[in-house]
């Protein structure tokens, strides 16, 4: 059998005849490719799968220029799915089908509900995970500062028409907190009046909504509508452009936060975040008992965008929030704020979610515009760790439908990142000298680079390693085995980790614990469509048990399914080692 040789590049090259390597060459060596633009060092490929021809180019324009429309992703989606739950998708039977779909982290939106609500949302999410078998985190949204409306008179679930050019009142007047109507609208911020001046916007719903303020007495504000619109219950106001005095962190956010350390959440979405003291003040709230849970920064405002580098030293985390920031900035910056903030994340190695109408067609409609597709998939290629679903799954129609959409616009968006250029940045950016587990992480993802690993396989307690390897952005998954479930669960939060709870006890013998820890993987891999006969790995390991001693790199052949390993102990029972190339 014979293989072919080729240079791609803007259609230039040349093909030529070569034996093939004959029995034992890796599965995967079919094609050799030599692209034109590179120095000519060739690289063996399945052909062309994932983009590599693209994500191997040698400047950003040759990348574009080898995009294959018929190349097929991954089989495994690198990045995560946050899905806001709701009344769509509470339920155990549809929350276990959306995380059969791919949904990692599951919202609660504490704007939203009462404790009850959401103490019942987490037992069904906890259920779904458990008939799931997956590890799936559960992330408190704080209502923060921000500032909301009323209950239609006619019900939660109702809608008024606000008319372009009619008079509607705001009011704080709690007589109309669960009487909003077209003609009078409860806000649930005692100074709007205070700190509000005649002839500014009070924005509502996102924007989609506009009133111009006409007057103001002591508890009111008489405006005329801007631009109309259907107003539901509880949606956010915006007043651009005003100083507001509203704390950081609510008396209601606290009791929230409380809820979510009994409850054991494993992530915080802060809202509204203006400053590095806000997160130093949440983190007291959770105390000692909630020291583990991972606080993610909603930057929201212009303040919290020009104090970004503050906020994003103090947090584990940033989203992007771009309802909210998109009406406290001008629209055409906001593509500006997401690049800058996610560029920033990628440099840092911390974790950058993407949110706000993502799909936002599909609250209604079975299938997204194309301009959304695109959105999700310019997240991606910008860098984002995760995209979130809001309203397409808590109160839309369609709620699996979106998840299973962004699952495949993120696979399909992931293979077309430009690999090459992407690396070698986050490499040069690496202040030195680094620390061991650092330089592990570096190397191992470099190695995964060089020898097309199909998979990294580490155990971890803490979850540093795999998130320094995530920072690095492999092409192939971390399979991540932990003991720790809530760190499994919170290594949704980086892309290209794909976590493990490994609940067997431990075995007296180390070097064999270990060994079991990376078979279970290598199973999970197969039972995952990850791994293939043959197909290299890398494996990242410590040198002793526990955290912190992370410094070893392997690299082996995928060996047969139910093989029994034996990588850092000499030799399994009646078995070889396993062959490290």
């Amino acid at each position: 059998m014979a293989q072919q040789v080729g240079k791609g590049g803007s259609g230039v090259g040349v093909s030529l005849t070569v034996p093939s390597r004959g029995p034992g060459s890796s599965p995967f060596a079919n094609v050799l490719h030599a692209p034109s633009w590179t120095s000519g060092v060739p690289f063996l490929t399945a052909g062309y799968e994932q983009q590599l021809l693209s994500a191997n180019a040698g400047t950003h324009l040759e990348s574009l220029s080898e995009l294959d429309i018929d190349s097929p992703p991954s089989s495994h989606r690198m990045s995560g799915i946050i899905c806001t739950i709701g009344p769509s998708c509470r339920s155990v039977e549809m929350l276990t089908k959306m995380i059969a779909a791919g949904m990692n982290v599951a919202r609660l939106n504490f704007s939203h509900g009462t404790h009850e609500y959401h103490r019942e949302s987490i037992e069904n999410v906890r259920a779904a995970a458990v008939l799931s078998g997956r590890p799936v985190a559960i992330a408190l949204d704080t209502k923060g500062p921000e500032i909301r409306t009323g209950i239609l008179k006619a019900g939660v679930n109702a809608e008024v028409d606000l008319v372009a050019g009619e008079e509607v009142t705001i009011t704080t007047d709690d007589k109309f907190k669960e009487a909003v109507d077209a003609k009078n609208i409860w806000v649930d911020y005692e100074n709007i009046a205070k700190v509000v001046n005649v002839g500014k916007n009070v924005y509502i719903d996102d924007g989609l909504i506009s009133l111009v303020i006409l007057e103001k007495g002591s508890n009111y504000l008489k405006c005329r509508v801007e631009n109309g619109g259907q107003l539901g219950s509880k949606k956010g106001c915006n007043l651009p452009g005003t100083p507001v005095d509203l704390p950081a962190v609510s008396e209601r956010d606290k009791l929230d936060l409380k809820l979510g350390v009994e409850m054991g959440v494993d992530i915080v979405f802060a809202s509204f975040i203006r400053s590095g003291d806000g997160i130093k003040t949440i983190r007291e709230v959770l105390g000692e008992e909630g020291r583990n849970i991972k606080i993610i920064a909603k930057i929201e405002n212009h303040e919290g965008v020009k104090r970004f580098d503050e906020i994003l030293e103090k947090s584990d985390g940033v989203m992007v929030a771009r309802g909210d920031l998109g009406i406290e900035i001008p629209t055409e910056k906001v593509f500006l704020a997401q690049k800058m903030m996610i560029g920033r994340c990628n440099r840092a190695g911390k974790s950058v979610i993407c949110a706000t109408q993502m799909l936002e067609s599909m609250v209604k409609k079975p299938r997204p515009t194309r301009a959304e597709g695109s959105d999700v998939a310019n997240a991606i290629l910008d860098g984002a760790d995760c995209v979130m679903l809001s309203g397409e799954t808590a109160k839309g129609s369609y709620p699996l439908q979106a998840v299973e959409v962004m699952h495949n616009i993120s696979r399909e968006a992931e293979s077309a990142v430009y690999h090459k250029q992407l690396f070698e940045e986050l490499r040069l950016l690496t202040p030195r000298p680094t620390d061991i587990t650092r330089t592990t992480a570096l190397a191992a993802v470099e190695a995964s680079i060089n020898c097309l690993a199909a998979a990294i396989i580490t155990t971890t307690t803490t979850g540093k390693s795999a998130r320094l390897m995530a920072a690095y952005r492999p092409r192939c998954p971390i399979l991540a085995v932990s003991r720790d479930a809530q760190t499994s669960r919170q290594l949704h939060l980086h892309r290209a980790v794909f976590p493990i709870h490994y609940k067997d006890p431990r075995v007296a013998d180390w070097t064999e614990d270990m060994d079991l820890r990376i078979g279970a993987a290598i199973e999970i891999g197969y039972e995952r469509h990850l791994l293939k006969v043959g197909a290299p790995v890398v494996i990242v390991t410590g040198w002793r048990s526990g955290a912190g001693f992370t410094n070893t790199i392997r690299i082996i052949k995928t060996p047969e399914r139910q093989t029994k390993i034996a990588i850092m102990s000499s030799k399994a029972e009646g078995q070889d080692a396993i062959e490290e190339d």
